[in-house]
């Protein structure tokens, strides 16, 4: 079964690491942010149960012992997620998630349109090198892009906007940085995982991320294909008026600061979040 499992051949570990890196925070009592090298996980439950809780994408390549750590640390030994649920497939959320799979034999659930991805059938766009922004975004090409392969193992989340493991939560649909990019919310407190579909640092610049620079970002541009959705989308999460947001990159924002940063971000993303020049920017005022 799992043998079928497999990451695309440019799969490697990226050697880049934030000051957070290695550490977690609790977002709310059931809500557990923890850092690898520079991309946020969630991991949602309550703590010290070992089985009735859920894992929010899976960070970076070669991973897996930090993640199964903090979560044995978090829910005690031996503990199993009832499933995985991603936002998207981009290799710093999916880094450690066959060798997750194979040891917590759980399923994993993406948007449908990301499913290609997942199962060995489409590359996603090459990152962008020329885009305006900073030293990441010059050595990204270095990052993998090929899909990797879940098999049967990934599963495309309900239509309905419900997510199976996760009862009190919905996902939206917030495409732009990836075709299936998706963001999770929950109405009871209006707490929000956004994936890259905004972030909290300029994760094009190798100093802000480095040091954790805390702004409000538009999704890393070297992997962002398509603007004017990813405008559409944060409109979108700003309309849900979140009171907490965790973001792949970046210091969790909320309150007032949440709901003033994204209100700036949604005004002025033509100045904020799209770059004046790129591969993927050519022709957008068309």
């Amino acid at each position: 079964m799992s043998e079928q499992m497999n990451y695309g051949e440019d799969y490697k570990y990226i050697p880049m690491s934030s000051v957070s890196s290695g550490k977690g925070q609790e977002i709310m009592p059931d809500i557990y942010s923890f850092t690898v090298q520079v991309v946020n996980l969630c991991m949602i439950g309550e703590p010290n149960n070992p089985t009735g809780w859920t894992l929010v994408d899976a960070g970076m390549p070669k991973s897996v012992n930090t993640i199964i750590k903090e979560a044995e640390k978090r829910f005690g030994s031996n503990a199993r997620p009832n499933g995985i649920v991603l936002t998207h497939g981009h290799f710093d959320h999916v880094g450690a998630i066959i060798e997750l799979v194979e040891h917590w034999n759980v399923p994993v659930y993406a948007h449908e349109l990301e499913i290609p991805y997942l199962t060995g059938q489409k590359s996603y766009p090459e990152a962008d090198s020329s885009v305006e922004g900073g030293l990441i975004a010059r050595i990204s090409p270095y990052f993998p892009n090929e899909p990797i392969n879940l098999g049967h193992h990934v599963k495309p989340l309900p239509s309905d906007g419900s997510i199976p493991v996760l009862k009190d939560w919905k996902w939206v649909h917030t495409p732009g940085h990836s075709p299936g990019h998706v963001s999770f919310f929950r109405e009871t407190d209006s707490a929000l995982i956004a994936g890259d579909a905004f972030v909290t640092v300029k994760q094009e610049s190798l100093f802000k991320v480095l040091v954790q620079e805390k702004e409000i970002s538009g999704p890393p541009r070297y992997f962002t294909s398509d603007w004017k959705l990813s405008w559409h989308s944060v409109k979108i999460l700003k309309d849900l008026k979140p009171t907490v947001a965790i973001t792949g990159h970046g210091l969790p924002m909320k309150g007032s600061e949440l709901t003033d940063n994204l209100t700036k971000l949604v005004n002025d993303f033509d100045q904020i979040a799209i770059p004046k020049y790129g591969r993927y920017v050519d022709g957008l005022e068309n």
